[in-house]
């Protein structure tokens, strides 16, 4: 089953190039100078998007949330609920960064995390919401997302089948059946033992959706390994800088990182290919011709003279008859001289 989703008319899905969105995150620092050069960083890159993150930090945590071991390995040493308040996006500057989006050609899109960021973005005009993984056992979140009837990203980390299932019936239920599944390791940085890629075609196998490839590892190979796999979108996370300030600077890659990384997807695409073998390629077709084998004479044989198994050998270029013949050209009587070390074809025997 090749099931696609669309974004602004950008299709997505098998056979379709991956969809690539920087995940900024939180990364603007709360600062929108900071939050309009990461979207033109990543436009420049190649990107099919950005994406941010729209939540209050009241409507998210607890106050009374212990510190994730992560973040205090990194020294943050605010509780997790101060630390999420100073991470929020505000509110008012979404209209000015669609606007910026929508004046490079790449697709804005965050992660709605209470029902008031999905109206606000909902309203904008936002072409897909995208699901935290953490949020996927909030049905009552999903239902709201869906009854937009846009596209929907699920991030799937720590998710079991249940949980998906679960999403998926609340989306149905909703008429909304435009939903991409993104496996995902909720570590930050992720392991790469720990991607466990191949969940991806069982998740396609087992609800018949399109997947791709939430990435938190480092570097690029993991996701370039996802495409090569099947991914039909990647989501990375993006920084201007590594040593920013921040939980999620340190492990997002960097813009002449994310170019080349994007460079290196197309290049994968590009290699798998159609899967036909059929013969040479076009561009092939001079080693086809010079580099392959076929029946040469050791020694010159005048016509009317019988052609011996002595007097033959296999070698290159393929000009000649091809090997496979061998059997049949030796006793055979040629009916125009060929010269020594000369390839033969069937018009020597005419």
């Amino acid at each position: 089953m090749n099931k696609t989703i669309a974004i602004n008319g950008r299709k997505i899905g098998h056979g379709e190039p991956a969809y690539i969105i920087a995940e900024i995150g939180s990364n603007h620092n709360g600062n929108l100078d900071l939050a309009k050069k990461l979207i033109e960083a990543a436009a420049k890159a190649g990107v099919d998007a950005v994406k941010f993150q729209t939540f209050h930090a009241e409507a998210h945590y607890s106050k009374h949330t212990p510190g994730f071991t992560y973040l205090e390995e990194q020294g943050h040493q605010q509780n997790t609920y101060d630390l999420i308040k100073s991470l929020e996006i505000d509110r008012e500057w979404h209209e000015e960064l669609i606007d910026l989006c929508t004046n490079l050609s790449i697709d804005f899109l965050s992660s709605p995390c209470d029902y008031e960021a999905v109206d606000q973005l909902g309203a904008l005009g936002m072409p897909a919401f995208k699901l935290a993984s953490f949020d996927l056992p909030d049905l009552n979140l999903i239902g709201h997302m869906a009854s937009f009837k846009r596209p929907l990203l699920f991030s799937t980390g720590m998710a079991s089948y249940s949980d998906i299932q679960a999403a998926l019936k609340t989306t149905k239920e909703a008429g909304n059946d435009q939903v991409l599944l993104l496996q995902c390791t909720s570590l930050y940085p992720a392991p790469a033992d720990l991607s466990n890629l191949t969940a991806m075609d069982t998740m396609r196998r087992a609800f018949g959706l399109p997947v791709g490839y939430s990435d938190h590892t480092l570097g690029d190979h993991i996701s370039i390994a996802a495409v090569a796999l099947g991914a039909c979108l990647i989501e990375k996370h993006f920084t201007l800088d590594r040593n920013l300030p921040g939980p999620d600077h340190a492990f997002a890659i960097e813009p002449s990182e994310l170019a080349e990384m994007i460079k290196r997807i197309r290049e994968v695409e590009a290699a798998i290919g159609d899967g036909v073998k059929d013969g040479p390629r076009e561009a092939e077709l001079e080693m086809f011709e010079k580099g392959r084998r076929s029946l040469h004479v050791i020694k010159a044989v005048k016509a009317g003279e019988i052609i011996s198994k002595d007097n033959l050998r296999i070698k290159r270029p393929g000009y000649g008859i091809l090997p496979k013949y061998f059997e049949i050209v030796a006793g055979m009587r040629a009916t125009k001289n060929i010269s020594d070390d000369h390839w033969i074809t069937w018009e020597d025997f005419k």
